[in-house]
């Protein structure tokens, strides 16, 4: 039996299990690239190694922030993605095909003590307790009276009754 190339795989598996869009293993697949590259810069240490579950999990997160910015979880969430053991389910999958490989200590379990998905990729982009959006501020000062010296309709009124009303 041929090996499937990863595109083959990947179609192979959204067609027998389709929980996840295609797009989903291809994003794990970059996310272990990823990884795998921040491990290396911050061991400095050439030789490759086995990236756990907990470091997959911190590495896709990052990507993830750096990919789609606060539009992160939306795009996990139409892929199918919608919790850390979505992960752990695409990356056996591929483990399953001979795209990926494990460690026997390697589990599924390795991805259900991960992260709130609105803590890593919701958080990040809110504004800090104790501050007032723009907008917030914007609505305030407009309450309070005018808002950079901006003219008033009574104003105009003085100006073309010369002052007389």
């Amino acid at each position: 039996m041929q090996k499937l190339n990863f595109a083959e795989a990947v179609d192979e598996i959204a067609r027998v299990d389709g929980r996840y869009d295609r797009d989903a293993y291809y994003f794990v697949r970059e996310g272990l690239d990823f990884t795998i590259k921040m491990l290396k810069k911050a061991e400095s240490r050439g030789a490759g190694r086995h990236v756990s579950g907990q470091e997959l999990l911190d590495g896709l997160r990052r990507y993830a922030l750096d990919q789609f910015g606060p539009m992160a979880k939306t795009v996990f969430a139409y892929w199918g993605i919608k919790k850390c053991e979505d992960f752990g389910e695409i990356v056996f999958r591929m483990v399953d095909k001979g795209i990926l490989g494990k460690t026997e200590q390697d589990t599924l379990e390795d991805f259900k003590s991960g992260y709130d998905f609105d803590e890593a990729f919701i958080k990040p982009y809110q504004p800090p307790p104790g501050t007032r959006s723009r907008r917030h501020a914007k609505e305030e000062s407009a309450d309070s009276g005018r808002c950079h010296n901006v003219p008033t309709r009574a104003d105009d009124a003085k100006k073309l009754s010369g002052g007389a009303n």
